[in-house]
């Protein structure tokens, strides 16, 4: 078992001190600033990460807002979805995957959007085209590109992943999204597309309980995902990647529910 954290890409000279101070040496490196994305920053971080002995497991790769986290407006805002913003991001993307190779990490991840439902919608095959692009771009450098679970039913995400068939797809399995959207059952779910799931986050929430907002984030094992279960199933499917700790809040409160999460992780591991 390989515990990290979600750790936050900011320009200055140290990148890693989020992760140390946890005791822990693994994490996602995640940035939304487009303008960190050249060779320059990746060799002071990649340089920086060996000091501290912290593994980059991925790059989870920010697109260009606008980006609005609910079923009203994110529909059409998120991720490759929005025809108006695709070509812009498909080159975002592949600037990141650039930006993941020069560290040495082995992937990129990202939030592609609320992918169609029905695969005979118009807007469909275009959307799968555009992953397909960065897929593609990605294995041309020995990366892999990962889904973050969250606007796609399983069944959804299983199909894109096979229509695409590039090798090199993978799943960012957060348990937490698949609840928070209602999209699935997150144990459920890996009997669907277990096979692909690289790395995990480890985030709890509950169910959305009106038509126009996500259900609440709250700290794992508070939430409706059952930890034990789900950890016990990855482990039944041969799961090996990182669990790395996501908790969307700041400060103190933040700090105090990462180091709990750390101890539940191994007890839950181990039981």
């Amino acid at each position: 078992m390989q515990i990290g954290i979600v750790n936050r890409l900011n320009d200055g000279g140290d990148y890693f001190s989020h992760v140390r101070e946890f005791g822990l040496d693994v994490c996602q490196l995640s940035c939304w600033n487009r303008e960190l994305c050249i060779p320059g920053v990746a060799a002071k971080v990649k340089a920086n990460a060996e000091e501290a002995g912290v593994r980059v497991c991925a790059v989870w790769a920010g697109l260009p807002r606008p980006a609005e986290w609910n079923f009203t407006g994110g529909p059409t805002t998120l991720g490759l979805v929005p025809p108006q913003y695709r070509a812009e991001r498909i080159e975002v993307l592949k600037r990141w995957a650039d930006f993941a190779a020069w560290l040495g990490a082995p992937a990129i991840i990202t939030h592609c959007g609320f992918i169609p439902e029905n695969l005979t919608d118009p807007e469909f095959e275009p959307v799968v085209e555009a992953i397909g692009e960065v897929a593609r771009y990605c294995s041309e450098k020995n990366l892999g590109f990962w889904f973050e679970t969250g606007q796609e039913t399983p069944i959804v995400l299983l199909r894109t992943i096979e229509r695409i068939g590039t090798g090199n797809l993978g799943i960012n399995l957060d348990p937490a999204n698949l609840i928070m959207y209602g999209k699935a059952n997150p144990i459920d779910a890996l009997d669907v597309f277990g096979q692909y799931v690289t790395n995990v986050h480890v985030k709890d929430g509950f169910y959305p309980v009106n038509g126009n907002e996500l259900g609440e984030e709250v700290a794992a094992g508070l939430g409706k995902v059952n930890f034990p279960q789900f950890i016990k199933r990855l482990k039944e499917i041969g799961f090996d990647g990182e669990l790395i700790i996501e908790r969307e809040t700041t400060g103190e409160e933040q700090a105090k529910d990462i180091r709990d999460t750390i101890v539940k992780l191994k007890k839950w591991w181990n039981d």
